[in-house]
Order: C-alpha cells, then sequence, then structure tokens
C-alpha cells in the first residue's frame, strides 16, 4: 500500500499530549505505523559524555503513531489523503481542497 504521510510532509498532531501541535515528518516507520515528528513528543535522554560530544540530558522527539496525524492544506487546516491516477502517475491530494500534494 502506497504511504499516505511521508519525510518532509507538513502535519498536525490529532490526539494525545501534543494535541494541536504542528510539526515537519523527519523519519517514518511503515513497519511499526509511527513516525518522528519534528518537536513533537519530546522526552528527556540522559547520555553520558564522551570525546566527542557532551553529556547531560537532551530533548529527544520520540515516535507517534500514523493514526495521531493528519497532513495540513494550503490553508493550514488538518485534511485526509487520497489518492488518483494523473495521467499515467499515482499522485496523492489532498481531501479537502483537492489540490495534488
Amino acid at each position: 500500500m502506497a504511504a499516505k504521510l511521508k519525510k518532509g510532509d507538513k502535519v498536525v498532531v490529532l490526539a494525545g499530549k501534543d494535541k494541536g501541535k504542528e510539526g515537519e515528518i523527519t523519519s517514518v516507520s511503515p513497519k511499526t505505523g509511527k513516525a518522528v515528528v519534528e518537536g513533537v513528543n519530546m522526552a528527556i535522554r540522559h547520555t553520558r559524555a564522551s570525546q566527542s560530544a557532551q553529556g547531560g540530558r537532551l530533548p529527544k522527539a520520540l515516535p507517534i503513531d500514523l493514526s495521531n496525524l493528519a497532513l495540513l492544506d494550503k490553508n493550514g487546516k488538518a485534511t485526509r489523503v487520497g489518492f488518483r491516477m494523473d495521467g499515467d502517475k499515482k499522485v496523492r491530494f489532498a481531501k479537502t481542497t483537492g489540490d495534488v500534494i
């Protein structure tokens, strides 16, 4: 099945502690059905200092379920994603506006 949400998409969180926050997808894991969104679902990770990097408490974005994310259309509203054939190519489009993503 084709991916409805991909790396680089602007999304909004629909449920959970970060409901309403917006961000860009940095990575997607189709096998687990989760995505990492910049600035969303942040947690503190403690790292040991090494010669190359300083240690301490570093914030890290953890994966969030794809079902809790919705794509943002050109108007800045949450939209569902559909697929259609554009000539001989399969393209994603926003269901609210009908624009190709």
